[in-house]
């Protein structure tokens, strides 16, 4: 009762920014008898930020300041600073965002023996999409599922994620992997055998199963890339690895899943031209439905994992921006 006691405040608890932004994560302290905030000075403050894991047991390190002293810890370093417009501002600024960040940060404020928190969550816009590899479904267990996605341009999906996209109205009948190990699949038009035919719309959980030994699907997500995807115009068509090399030899390279859904949903992509992508499948984004080319969904149509040696197809370059 004697002395200030600190209070920590986010004004905002969700905060959207998209892959490649930057961010400010907000986070203030006060002390609620300001008559005696004078006395703050006679302990150091000290600020720390970590992000907080599906296992609320977990915590991984992100940021810390006291005084001048600064330390950003794994893949944050270089990119996260503080704020600090003001003098109890310990806003955490996140530069050149990456899909992982996505997630709940937590900002501890330490004044001597009192501490307070506040937790502020991160929402990347971007696209959620299913993914079994040529093997066929449900062949990955969920470290393979971790680095199916990654491959692709992207990384396992949160349950927030896919419910997010299910509310948009993803359908999908084959149950994958989500990042807290959870085994699901969205379901918008209920039926035999795709959660049940009386049942009502949702995001069906299968629960937690052997990250090792059990294999499914996986959802992926992705955002905004910097670069350029587009279909290669060529005089014919292409066997698998033709088109890597005509990527190539345009400056490029062979698109990879995540860039084509990212392309489809974030700036509208569309063509009706079957091309190869880098995981040796063939699929072609619609987001104008119409005759021959996907006639009833915006979707990004999947032709299948055809045999490499078949020059039936065209193929998708993506060239990065530096």
């Amino acid at each position: 009762e004697n002395g200030p006691r600190l209070l920590v405040v986010a004004e905002q608890a969700k905060i959207f920014s998209h892959r490649g932004g930057n961010v400010t994560l907000p986070c203030k302290f006060y002390h609620e008898h300001s008559s005696a905030a004078a006395s703050s000075g006679t302990h150091k403050i000290r600020v720390k930020w970590t992000k907080l894991t599906y296992d609320y047991l977990k915590e991984v390190d992100v940021f810390v300041a006291m005084g001048h002293h600064r330390k950003s810890y794994g893949g944050y370093q270089g990119r996260v600073s503080l704020r600090e417009s003001s003098e109890n501002d310990a806003s955490l600024v996140i530069t050149n965002i990456r899909l992982e960040d996505y997630g709940r940060y937590k900002c501890e404020v330490i004044e001597g023996l009192e501490d307070d928190t506040a937790v502020v969550t991160l929402n990347l816009e971007g696209v959620v999409f299913p993914y079994s590899p040529r093997l066929g479904r449900y062949n990955l267990n969920f470290h393979e599922a971790q680095r199916a996605c990654a491959e692709q341009d992207s990384v396992m999906a949160s349950f927030d994620q896919l419910y997010d996209a299910w509310r948009s109205g993803l359908d999908w009948c084959n149950a994958g992997w989500l990042s807290d190990g959870s085994v699901q699949y969205p379901i918008t038009k209920p039926r035999e055998p795709c959660g049940g035919r009386n049942t009502v719309p949702g995001v069906r959980n299968y629960g937690f199963w052997d990250k090792d030994k059990s294999r499914y699907d996986v959802f992926c997500f992705t955002s905004n890339f910097n670069g350029r995807f587009y279909y290669l115009i060529h005089p014919t068509k292409l066997t698998y690895d033709e088109a890597v090399q005509a990527c190539l030899k345009d400056g490029s390279q062979i698109a990879k899943v995540g860039q084509i859904f990212a392309a489809w949903k974030l700036l509208g992509y569309d063509r009706c031209d079957a091309g190869w992508l880098a995981d040796g499948s063939v699929r072609y984004p619609i987001s104008r439905p119409r005759k021959r080319c996907s006639p009833s969904e915006a979707a990004v149509r999947f032709v299948g994992f055809p045999d490499k040696k078949h020059k039936l197809y065209g193929v998708y370059c993506f060239r990065a921006y530096n």
